[in-house]
């Protein structure tokens, strides 16, 4: 699941049985559920533009219960189609749904597991993995969806392999999206996979979107976590870790906090979060290192010090696996955007350094792109520690890691496989 393969070679081998047609393409809608995620499969299979070179598909928009439809805004839909509809199809794209704490309708549950036994390829934009789910197709696969929504699927769905990094997921037969524009990507994709990389760019031209974009989710994850994780006993861990990085201490450090073993505290921490403790170590301490880079006149050695790390080797490697950038360039480019006649806080209150328990809010940090940071829906919140332990914890970008934040021992090495194409992870 390294490189971007057209389909799992299980998934090649399968035939689509009956009246299924692989140029059909059905659409699951479901009351609730939000338009802009419900349009995109619309506007991507639904559309003639063979005038540009794109291949035709066959649209059929099916509703997933009784209508009429309501979306986003109060408005109602009738689609032309019901249940008996998906019976032809040899693609069936479930956009988002409308909540991750109701259970989708039993009838769309049974058509989605009928479908996939006859061969049809299952698509879940954004929550839509959530639907997938339920009907028990994503069982032992890997998945994603969006970044917010991750640990709630991770922890719901236990068996479920579920990855935040990624904007889509092939898994062959069955794939998923993240949030909302991450829709286009995969629909991009499936049509690359169908057709060639001339088609997906003659239609990614027409949306007038990047047919591939670089990244995953990383740069867009926030610090939001399921509610229920903040009374957790782990919490007290997590804030004492946050108050504590710029020590160089391990996984191990925290299992014996939490009066756990390794393998107890680990289970326990990727049960509650989707991450593994290390990863959720690694990038909190790289998230500390961006805010003391925008926010102070430290050198790259000073901060790697200040951030827990042994060395500003470990940290170089950490950053740039994370944020595709070195440290010394993501302040240059953080700065160049910056007011002038702005100079840096240089306490440690103002930049939540060690022993003030803020927790930090991850940037880009790419040359070309503006830190999230700046932008006015991302504000970092002020909060208790309590508050910022429970939140931290759904931090979890995961990245390739040669060695541990606290150790160089090489013991809690995390190295996950990783797409040929940045943000793009298809089953070999």
């Amino acid at each position: 699941m390294s490189h971007d393969s057209t389909a799992a070679p299980e998934a090649a081998t399968r035939k689509l049985s009956g009246r299924r047609r692989k140029e059909i393409v059905a659409v699951l809608l479901f009351s609730g559920g939000p338009i802009f995620e419900s349009s995109i499969p619309l506007s991507v299979f639904g559309i003639d533009r063979q005038d540009a070179g794109v291949p035709r598909y066959r649209l059929l928009v099916c509703g997933g219960e009784d209508g009429p439809l309501r979306t986003t805004g109060g408005l109602e839909l009738s689609a032309p189609h019901g249940l008996e509809a998906i019976s032809r199809a040899g693609t069936v794209v479930v956009p988002a749904w409308r909540s991750i704490t109701s259970p989708p309708p039993d009838d769309a549950l049974d058509a989605l597991r009928r479908a996939h036994e006859e061969g049809a390829r299952i698509v879940g934009l954004c929550t839509g993995a959530f639907v997938l789910a339920a009907a028990g197709l994503l069982d032992s696969r890997p998945a994603t969806t969006h970044w917010m929504y991750a640990p709630t699927l991770a922890k719901r769905y236990p068996s479920v392999h579920v990855d935040p990094r990624e904007l889509f997921v092939d898994d062959g037969d069955v794939l998923t999206s993240a949030g909302t524009a991450a829709g286009i990507d995969l629909c991009l994709h499936i049509v690359r996979t169908d057709h060639g990389n001339e088609a997906a760019g003659a239609l990614a031209r027409r949306l007038v979107v990047p047919p591939r974009r670089s990244g995953g989710q990383e740069r867009y994850l926030d610090r939001s976590l399921p509610e229920e994780i903040g009374a957790d006993p782990l919490a007290e861990v997590v804030a004492w870790a946050l108050e504590h990085l710029h020590e160089q201490f391990d996984v191990e450090t925290l299992a014996a906090r939490a009066y756990m073993s390794r393998r107890t505290f680990d289970r326990r921490f990727r049960s509650l979060t989707g991450s593994a403790p290390l990863q959720w170590l690694i990038t909190q301490r790289v998230l500390q290192a961006q805010r003391l880079l925008e926010t102070s006149d430290y050198s790259v050695d000073e901060v790697a010090g200040r951030c827990g790390f042994r060395s500003p080797v470990a940290l170089r490697g950490h950053f740039r696996r994370q944020l595709g950038s070195s440290p010394a360039a993501y302040r240059a480019a953080y700065r160049a955007r910056r007011p002038q006649g702005e100079r840096p806080q240089d306490t440690e209150a103002a930049q939540g350094g060690p022993g003030s328990g803020m927790p930090g809010q991850g940037h880009p940090g790419q040359q070309g792109q503006p830190p999230a940071s700046l932008h006015p829906e991302h504000p970092v919140p002020l909060q208790s520690r309590r508050t910022a332990a429970a939140s931290a914890v759904g931090s979890s970008p995961a990245m390739s890691a040669s060695a541990s934040a606290g150790s160089d021992n090489g013991r809690e090495a995390y190295v996950p496989s990783r797409a040929s194409l940045p943000g793009q992870r298809s089953a070999t």
